[in-house]
């Protein structure tokens, strides 16, 4: 995790000294992961609809063996051969999504480390700094308060720098320029991406990303079931007993619908914007991939099948 979030951070890095907005990056490096990720994201397309078309064969052997598990085991393997598809062929998207996803967090939760590259020794001074101004507890995300306190140092030096005849000129010059090293401009729309939602209760404006990313999770999360239940129903017609199996998935399906947002609220409410921000932008472009990637691949079934 810590390589991959070594390689994010010189590419958020380099879209924020472009742009000079944290925000702004991040959508810029979200857009530009997802394009990398575009041809892991029609495999797996391809794997759902194809293991979704499998499930009623599987269903009839597991039927016509199911005193024999030997027999069943080896007309499974079979049946994956046939169909070359793997058991575990949404693992490797699915590990690949959950390493991306914790590089992600760890190199937005701390930026200095990742992004500016800014020297452990320095970010440890700071740190212990932070701790003693807070009666020795310790804070969830040191990088993001040494931020803001670096900002406040700036501010500070700046407007001493105003005056004319400011003693230690060619000092304070010289902390400017190191503090402007590590400053970050956090601001996006009027929103300060450095905040957690759960350490910043009454402003209201904490909750407006994580909001967008629940109604992109339920819209996200809908057009996958969705897209299951039509195959689902195709295979309806050709058989009559896929009606348990029907009720199974739709089951499954209205779990994850309620589910998986209350998951991410979870998450996202504890952790600074920034990362919300990119999963906001990362379900907005997942759920356009998916539209273009289902009506694509159905198409071509279509095709197909004429």
């Amino acid at each position: 995790m810590g390589f991959l979030s070594e390689i994010f951070g010189y590419l958020l890095n380099f879209f924020y000294e472009l742009l000079n907005n944290y925000g702004v990056a991040i959508i810029i490096f979200s857009i530009l992961l997802r394009l990398l990720l575009i041809p892991i994201t029609i495999k797996q397309q391809k794997t759902m609809k194809k293991s979704a078309k499998m499930q009623e064969k599987m269903k009839e052997i597991q039927t016509k063996y199911r005193n024999n598990p030997e027999r069943l085991n080896q007309e499974t393997i079979e049946l994956y051969k046939t169909e070359k598809l793997s058991p575990f062929s949404g693992c490797f998207s699915a590990i690949l999504q959950l390493l991306i996803i914790l590089s992600v967090f760890w190199m937005v939760s701390q930026p200095l480390t990742y992004m500016k590259k800014i020297d452990k020794q320095v970010l440890e001074e700071y740190n212990q700094k932070i701790i003693e101004e807070n009666g020795g507890q310790r804070v969830a995300y040191p990088e993001i308060e040494i931020i803001s306190k670096i900002e406040q140092e700036y501010q500070d030096v700046s407007t001493k720098l105003e005056t004319e005849d400011v003693e230690n000129r060619e000092e304070l010059e010289k902390q400017k320029a190191e503090y402007e090293k590590m400053r970050i401009n956090m601001g996006f729309l009027g929103l300060d991406l450095s905040k957690v939602p759960t350490s910043n209760l009454q402003d209201w404006k904490v909750y407006v990303i994580p909001g967008l990313y629940v109604l992109t999770s339920f819209i996200s999360i809908k057009i996958t079931t969705n897209a299951q239940k039509k195959a689902m129903q195709k295979k309806e017609e050709e058989k009559e007993n896929s009606d348990d199996m029907l009720e199974s998935m739709q089951q499954m399906n209205n779990s994850m619908l309620y589910m998986m947002p209350i998951m991410s609220i979870s998450i996202a409410v504890i952790a600074p914007l920034g990362l919300a921000l990119y999963w906001l932008v990362s379900n907005i472009l997942m759920i356009i991939e998916r539209l273009i990637i289902n009506k694509f691949i159905g198409s071509k079934e279509e095709e197909e099948n004429a």
